[in-house]
């Protein structure tokens, strides 16, 4: 079990969606892993998310845009002294890479999903509750009970053109995340504010707090500054309040 929580609160709509779209990426692993019939169903579900997500936006010029600053600001980085060029050039290399493919008139993230008819099918019963019954979509429970090797192979085959904007997503976050030190700082009666430096540009605010705390944060944030307010909730049926007591935490701006 790990011995902190970390919350977050992306500050514009690009790392919102980056943030979802690797949220449904580790679902899907996590169901991938898996072998019954259960873990396949939550699979076919976590892609149609990752592509009705991926559909709302142009995410490949997205995704290209903010490769783009992150090269720019590691390649000023280079004159700094303290810098370990070799894996500054790793990293530039790997954004380069991923920018390429992006470009490619070939990259078509989710066509082979939208293609297929019989998620198609899965789809457009999904819109009903409890829609994906076998008596819905026979054909789907006839290939749910296929061998797990076949099932496997074809899951696979369905998210190979998502594996670009997965890669490309992760790295780039990992980036932001990696982008600050920590302060530790203090909530007085529960409750935190901070301004924003405008020529920063802060992209995400992560707080930690050790895993055994009865505190958790509600995070708002606008244009100049962000607001934190930390909560306890006794018992799920009861609504959450926020702490009058004092409370120290970590706080992460990243502003790459």
């Amino acid at each position: 079990m790990n011995s902190e929580i970390i919350y977050e609160q992306p500050l514009n709509e690009r790392v919102r969606t980056f943030l979802r779209l690797a949220h449904l990426f580790k679902l899907n692993e996590h169901y991938m892993s898996g072998q019954t019939e259960w873990d396949i169903r939550s699979v076919v579900d976590s892609l149609l998310d990752i592509n009705d997500l991926i559909g709302r936006t142009d995410i490949k010029n997205e995704i290209i845009k903010e490769l783009e600053k992150h090269s720019s600001t590691l390649k000023s980085l280079k004159k700094n002294p303290g810098v370990d060029l070799n894996r500054l050039d790793l990293i530039l290399g790997d954004i380069s890479e991923n920018i390429e493919k992006l470009r490619d008139q070939n990259c078509q993230p989710g066509q082979l999903l939208r293609q297929d008819e019989l998620i198609n099918s899965v789809k457009q019963r999904n819109a009903i509750l409890g829609g994906s019954y076998n008596f819905d979509i026979p054909a789907y429970h006839h290939w749910l009970n296929s061998p797990p090797e076949i099932l496997k192979t074809k899951l696979m085959e369905l998210q190979h053109d998502f594996r670009i904007i997965k890669r490309s997503i992760f790295l780039i976050i990992n980036l932001i995340r990696n982008s600050s030190h920590p302060t530790i700082e203090t909530a007085e009666k529960g409750f935190f504010q901070k301004s924003i430096e405008q020529n920063i540009g802060c992209q995400l605010i992560r707080i930690i707090l050790p895993n055994d705390t009865i505190y958790f944060p509600e995070i708002s944030a606008g244009k100049h500054r962000f607001t934190i307010r930390f909560m306890v909730q006794e018992d799920t049926a009861a609504r959450a309040v926020q702490t009058e007591n004092n409370l120290e935490f970590q706080l992460h701006c990243c502003i790459l």
